[in-house]
């Protein structure tokens, strides 16, 4: 069971009105509730209705990221990301990153605040973000710009 606020219910989600104002989401709570099936249902209404998605697992954008940077593109592999009006990041904080890591993930999300929508889906609370982040300034500017400017979906219940 999610538990939604009162302005962004099931019709809120279905209309896609967040990814066209280039909202942000994090779908959060239990193992098992459906929260990347929720993410990967709002990516495939956005693919219905032509808008560009990226759907990323966290562990393979840093590792992408490191890469990207390694060879010296790193701008250039967070144009190409940027240029999905949507992009899902599947379980940020379900495997250990590094503190380098965390700071590529952060820049490639605050690299498009305000210009496209992105659903984040974790079993992580707010208070495991520092975890993600290596820090918790960083993990506090990711859920400020969140709050700011898009939504928390809380799931519980049993798998």
């Amino acid at each position: 069971m999610a538990s939604f606020p009162a302005d962004r219910g099931r019709e809120q989600l279905e209309s896609l009105e967040s990814v066209e104002r280039a909202e942000d989401l994090v779908l959060h709570g239990d193992v098992g509730c459906g929260k990347t099936h929720l993410a990967i249902a709002i990516g495939m209404l956005a693919c219905q209705r032509m808008i560009p998605v990226r759907f990323l697992a966290a562990s393979s954008l840093v590792m992408r990221l490191r890469k990207a940077k390694d060879d010296n593109r790193l701008d250039a592999e967070l144009k190409s990301i940027g240029r999905a009006g949507l992009v899902i990041i599947d379980e940020p904080g379900h495997l250990p990153i590094d503190i380098n890591g965390a700071r590529l993930l952060f820049q490639a999300g605050a690299d498009g605040y305000e210009t496209r929508s992105v659903i984040s889906d974790s079993n992580l609370g707010s208070g495991g973000w520092g975890d993600v982040f290596g820090d918790g300034d960083m993990a506090a500017a990711v859920m400020d710009r969140i709050v700011h400017h898009g939504g928390i979906l809380r799931f519980h219940g049993e798998s």
